[in-house]
């Protein structure tokens, strides 16, 4: 019988009667999370030493604080407006950044928000290095005995949707029991801001023990900023997009490579002149790449793609819109094999388009645009998006192997890393320290997908140089202290230099390819290493072309196309304003600019001579009328960074 309450403090006492011991509690990553109760719960437990809680969760999203100065000045306005001033940050989260966490509480996440709990001991402590897949099992081992979800009501029904997280709760609830362990609480929230998704996501409202209706304002979802794309981000965007088969699988993760990743999809399906203009331009060779031709050409996408993903995003949405995917998939073996194999007929068809999927994913999150286009979906197009399992989406293993091995036609896998080693290992969630910058999440499952699937192949993308300390680094490294893929699973690399294809090769060939996307700042310093371990030959002589890897030679590659709308600075759309984008450039010129002691002081004697122009963006940062010292020259150096980047 389910219990339905309106008051999260009564769902507090229903809980707690009910699990009068030590409460071991499940929550969703992302906006599954229903915040205003775990704040609730928080304030209670907080106030009662003797009762131990210990949270499961990841990815407890937190929106910026802002800061001071000129940051505190341009996010402040800007998150109060996009996140919503009434935003429930979560209490834990706020005590983690301090160290502060009442010692009855802990709390553990397999993944979290990128970069942002570095300095906290606590959640470095806390974190649970697992593969998205293992999670379920994981909470069986540690007993869990309430677990606590957001949830869409049906409008014109009585079920409930898992909407935004089909990931975890059902195998967490399967592996529990499997366990021979009670079978958890299980309480929902109903948000009437998440968007309802039917078909495996919908469940009986009877699944839970408890539903809580609290009484609105209902704040927002968390919304994910989208980001500007750069020019080295287009570039690894537009060489990923060359290596997508026609009639294959589609997965991609998040940010501003796979953003570009998308639009470089899109172009070559809705423009495919310009699109392979634009290639040209970038690398005249790219089209005789073994790896692109063993794709299938760079045409448009006739038949169009299958979206398999663990998290559908912005970057789905568009692809969605333009028809790039489109190709659907059911549940049924024999169909798709009579389709796989030519022989499937009329009825076949009639029934693969009625009852079809095209995009297939666990949790979703976006921008507030995505999550509108969400609730905006026609019913025909909605029924086309099936939130799954993660046992599902992330492994082969986990249901149908056959049916899935079907489905999942020449599957390309698209993920990013932070550095890559000459011999083939991917660093992508962690510091050599043993710091944890995110998470292992899905990576490893589809990177090792790739390798099982005979026709599939997994891309890790990543920038060719990143700055530390005002010192350009290479990410191409002979060696690291730390690895999320290991060498023996390595396949394609794609950076702003190009692509690397490791697969099946021998270390020597995979040192070569690798030094072939290396910026040529650090080329040499890579070869003489590789050549003092022995593993590459003395007399090895770099080629020609691999001078060209600079960064002002990319630029110079793209810059009619950026200059002429092809490649925008935003190409899925942005949550600033026009005013606010011109901001986000000034603002990332200065932070380039000072990093350094003498960068610092070259940029303020830069800016003393500047009169601001720009009275728009001096309003939005507050700076139209600077009063003190410290005012004044924050002015000159926003005026200065607008006039650079305005020029450029």
């Amino acid at each position: 019988m389910t219990t339905h309450l309106t008051d999260l403090d009564a769902t507090v006492d229903l809980i707690l009667r009910h699990i009068p011991g030590p409460l071991r509690m499940g929550a969703p990553l992302g906006i599954g999370k229903p915040h205003r109760l775990l704040n609730a719960l928080y304030a209670r437990i907080a106030a009662e030493p003797s009762r131990p809680w210990s949270l499961y969760t990841a990815l407890s999203l937190d929106p910026p604080a802002g800061g001071h100065g000129l940051e505190g000045r341009f996010v402040g306005p800007f998150a109060a407006r996009h996140f919503g001033d009434d935003f429930p940050r979560l209490s834990y989260v706020q005590a983690m950044k301090r160290d502060a966490l009442p010692p009855n509480i802990s709390v553990e996440e397999f993944y979290m928000q990128s970069g942002g709990l570095l300095r906290s001991t606590t959640a470095q402590r806390g974190y649970a290095s697992l593969n998205y897949t293992h999670v379920a099992r994981a909470l069986a081992e540690r007993g869990v005995n309430v677990i606590v979800q957001k949830v869409a009501r049906e409008a014109s029904g009585t079920r409930l949707s898992l909407s935004c997280n089909n990931d975890l709760t059902q195998d967490a609830v399967d592996a529990i029991v499997a366990r021979g362990l009670p079978r958890p609480l299980l309480v929902a929230e109903v948000d009437p801001q998440l968007p309802w998704i039917g078909g495996t996501a919908a469940v009986e409202e009877n699944y839970f023990d408890v539903v809580v209706e609290p009484a609105g304002p209902y704040p927002m979802l968390f919304g994910l900023p989208r980001q500007p794309v750069s020019d080295a981000e287009y570039a690894i965007g537009l060489y990923a997009s060359t290596l997508v088969r026609d009639g294959g699988t589609l997965q991609i993760g998040i940010g501003a490579l796979a953003d570009a990743l998308c639009h470089a999809l899109v172009l070559r399906h809705t423009d495919n002149a310009t699109y392979r203009r634009v290639l040209a331009a970038l690398d005249p060779e790219i089209e005789r790449h073994p790896a692109v031709l063993a794709s299938g050409g760079l045409g448009p996408f006739n038949t169009g793609l299958y979206g398999c993903s663990e998290m559908v995003n912005e970057g789905f949405k568009r692809l969605v819109e333009t028809g790039v995917i489109r190709r659907k998939v059911v549940d049924d073996e024999l169909l798709m094999r009579r389709i796989a194999e030519g022989t499937a007929n009329l009825g076949d068809q009639a029934r693969l388009e009625r009852d079809g999927e095209y995009l297939h994913g666990a949790f979703y999150l976006g921008s507030p645009a995505f999550y509108q286009w969400l609730r905006d979906l026609p019913d025909e197009e909605r029924r086309a998006i099936g939130m799954r399992r993660i046992s599902t989406i992330n492994q082969l293993y986990g249901g149908n192997e056959s049916l899935e091995r079907l489905q999942r036609r020449d599957a390309r896998f698209f993920n990013s890393c932070m550095m890559a080693t000459a011999l083939g290992a991917a660093v992508s969630d962690g510091l050599e320290d043993g710091k944890v910058v995110s998470g292992v999440g899905g990576q490893y499952n589809f990177v090792a997908m790739s390798h099982a699937l005979d026709d599939a192949r997994s891309a890790l993308m990543f920038r060719a140089v990143r700055e530390d300390g005002g010192q350009a680094v290479s990410n191409v490294r002979w060696n690291y202290g730390h690895t999320t893929i290991p060498r023996h699973l390595r396949d394609l690399y794609v950076n702003e230099y190009g692509i690397a294809d490791l697969h099946g090769r021998n270390d020597e060939d995979c040192i070569i390819a690798m030094g072939g996307i290396t910026d040529v700042r650090f080329q040499q310093d890579l070869v003489r290493t590789a050549q003092r371990a022995g593993k590459l030959r003395g007399g090895f002589a770099t080629p020609g072309h691999w001078i060209d890897n600079t960064p002002v030679h990319l630029s110079a590659r793209l810059r009619a196309f950026r200059h002429d709308g092809t490649l925008p600075d935003y190409p899925l759309g942005s949550d600033f304003t026009e005013v606010e984008q011109r901001l986000v450039k000034a603002l990332g010129w200065l932070k380039t600019n000072t990093r350094t002691p003498w960068a610092k002081a070259t940029t303020v004697m830069r800016a003393l001579p500047e009169k601001p122009v720009d009275e728009t963006a001096m309003a939005r940062m507050n700076l139209a009328v600077p009063a003190a010292a410290g005012e004044r020259l924050q002015a000159k150096l926003i005026a200065l960074a607008l006039r650079v980047t305005r020029e450029a």
